[in-house]
């Protein structure tokens, strides 16, 4: 058992913990039920978030490494689909002259960008719609 840090004797047992809370640190009782909604917003979290930033950036990376190396075989507008940060960062890089460094850096930055957001926003919005139809 649980012997109570304030107890004046120091004998004195601590509260149980119930089904309708337990004590946390500073001294307040926290309720089962808050702790379990936070468990589910932190998961609501996980999965319309972090998973989709995560599975978003690998695909993005992995979608722009294709369609470098394919680009000459494959249509402009099929290339344009699955990786739309390729001709988007062909459209803005820069025309002054630099280093081959600096704008092979910078055209990186631009399409890998998009990417990332483009393929986040398709797996954001899944995740949104299957949390939706879950919840229901």
């Amino acid at each position: 058992m649980l012997r109570s840090r304030t107890g004046g004797d120091g004998g004195t047992l601590a509260p149980p913990i119930s089904a309708q809370g337990f004590r946390i640190g500073s001294g307040k009782y926290c309720a089962r039920s808050d702790l379990v909604e936070l468990a589910v917003v932190l998961r609501r979290f996980t999965f319309r978030l972090v998973l989709p930033a995560i599975v978003g950036a690998a695909l993005g990376f992995f979608a722009l490494a294709l369609a470098v190396q394919d680009e000459p075989s494959i249509p402009a507008p099929l290339l344009s689909l699955f990786s739309p940060g390729l001709k988007i960062a062909e459209l803005l890089a820069p025309a002054k002259h630099e280093s081959l460094a600096s704008t092979f850096g910078g055209f990186l930055r631009v399409a890998l960008g998009v990417n990332i957001a483009f393929y986040f926003a398709i797996f954001a919005l899944a995740a949104y719609l299957v949390d939706r139809r879950r919840s229901r």
